[in-house]
């Protein structure tokens, strides 16, 4: 399924992050339960904390009615079911009914078997699809051959040069880094730290570096960097994009 529109009456337009799948916003689930946004946004932390999931995977942003951008979650319906459970029966009724009207929106309109035109056409659009995937796979098969290649060498670059690698823009393989969980930046630091998941699957690692500052002391950066197998892992995950 594709992610749901964010464009009910009455809510505010709000960023989605790059889940990959159908969601539903803390605003929405808010509106249907009668609940205050700010009270539905602990109760996400609560669960996502006790779930042990990353809560970045699911955060996006809106903005409210002075045009202040501000926090708020995309659930997916297992999620989203989840955080509904403690809810009274009314308020899970809401939400189990609006998931409902979701998925018979996303479904197929029903095809007559015995209409030739209806076939024809459901073929032709199959076979076009078809073609168009198989043109898009051969275009990207030489150069997912040379990161694959890349994957086996030593050596790791910063993510500057990790784009110009991948020939897309610093700051649009930075905004995936953050939407994929591969990197974050700790409270108070100006540095990017990588996900230890990441690193335990030597897709990034750190390189810490001594610079001597002006008032004599040395100062330790610590740089995250791509690996090899990272640079190819991410431009798998930019083709899918």
């Amino acid at each position: 399924m594709t992610e749901m529109s964010h464009s009910t009456p009455g809510l505010p337009i709000a960023n989605i992050p790059a889940v990959g799948a159908q969601t539903m916003s803390t605003l929405e689930v808010a509106e249907l339960t009668g609940k205050r946004h700010d009270n539905v946004m602990v109760d996400v932390r609560n669960m996502l904390f006790q779930l042990d999931k990353d809560g970045l995977t699911f955060q996006g942003t809106y903005r409210d009615s002075m045009n202040r951008e501000k926090p708020c979650y995309h659930l997916p319906q297992r999620e989203c079911l989840i955080l509904v459970s403690g809810y009274s029966i009314p308020m899970r009724a809401k939400i189990v009914d609006r998931w409902q009207e979701l998925e018979r929106r996303e479904q197929a309109p029903a095809i007559d078997l015995n209409d030739p035109a209806a076939l024809r056409g459901l073929l032709l659009t199959h076979t076009e699809k078809v073609i168009e995937l198989q043109g898009q796979i051969a275009a990207q098969a030489p150069k997912l051959e040379a990161y694959a290649r890349i994957a086996e060498a030593d050596g790791s670059l910063c993510i500057r040069d990790a784009a110009k690698a991948l020939q897309v823009r610093p700051i649009d393989l930075t905004k995936h880094l953050i939407a994929k969980a591969w990197i974050y930046k700790r409270v108070g630091s100006k540095e990017w730290s990588a996900y230890q998941p990441k690193l335990a699957q030597l897709l990034l690692r750190h390189k810490t570096a001594t610079i001597p500052h002006e008032d004599g002391h040395d100062r330790i950066r610590t740089q995250v960097r791509v690996t090899p197998k990272g640079l190819a892992r991410l431009a798998e995950e930019l083709v899918a994009a």
